[in-house]
């Protein structure tokens, strides 16, 4: 199966944050296209959240996968994640691989978010430019731990903003982290290894949630 470190881990949770961090900043967020995207993402993510127990593990991915693919640009994180061979891959396989890397974030969501216990978040309204895509800064606030930082690479323009990268501490790209397991993966076992050990590991997270 893929390993997934314990930081791997937590950069999986950093994706989840940022909208619950958009919360205590609605005004300032309604008035910026690209965390207005994260809100109306974490408002269904926060919602099922709070219904966990009465809807159980697959609802809340049914629930979430729908959003999961309205907030990230999940082909480019595949592609990108995939590196030079993705060029090499057919066309069936890439579209396999793009639909099972959506299933494998939704399903990291429902894993790491499986109940509701008034966690704080905080998000930076002030997105910075990075060339032609825009940086949200947020943190994490556990109610008995150090806040944790993640900056969140979004692309797009108008009211057409998407996640395209997560960077833990504002340095550690999780697509950097992707792309040297799924590299490694795709060299060894080809499309099929890294299709399979998706699967396996989005099955494994469904069914310990």
């Amino acid at each position: 199966m893929v390993s997934f470190t314990k930081l791997q881990r937590l950069m999986a949770v950093s994706i989840v944050a940022l909208g619950l961090a958009a919360i205590h900043g609605r005004v300032a967020v309604a008035l910026d296209p690209a965390p207005a995207v994260i809100q109306a993402f974490y408002d269904v993510l926060i919602d099922t959240m709070k219904h966990a127990p009465d809807i159980g593990a697959q609802g809340r991915f049914e629930k979430l996968a729908p959003v999961v693919q309205q907030t990230f640009d999940i082909p480019t994180m595949t592609r990108v994640a995939c590196g030079p061979g993705w060029t090499k891959i057919p066309a069936n396989q890439q579209e396999a691989l793009v639909a099972a890397f959506a299933r494998f974030t939704a399903a990291n969501c429902v894993s790491q978010f499986n109940s509701y216990t008034g966690q704080r978040f905080a998000v930076d309204s002030n997105t910075r430019p990075r060339n032609a895509d825009l940086v949200v800064r947020s943190q994490l606030l556990p109610a008995n731990s150090d806040p944790v930082t993640f900056d969140y690479l979004m692309r797009g323009s108008g009211g057409h903003w998407k996640i395209e990268d997560v960077y833990l501490d504002g340095t550690v790209s999780q697509l950097a982290v992707r792309r040297s397991e799924f590299t490694a993966i795709l060299r060894a076992e080809g499309p099929d290894g890294l299709l399979s050990k998706l699967k396996n590991q989005s099955d494994g997270l469904l069914k310990g949630s």
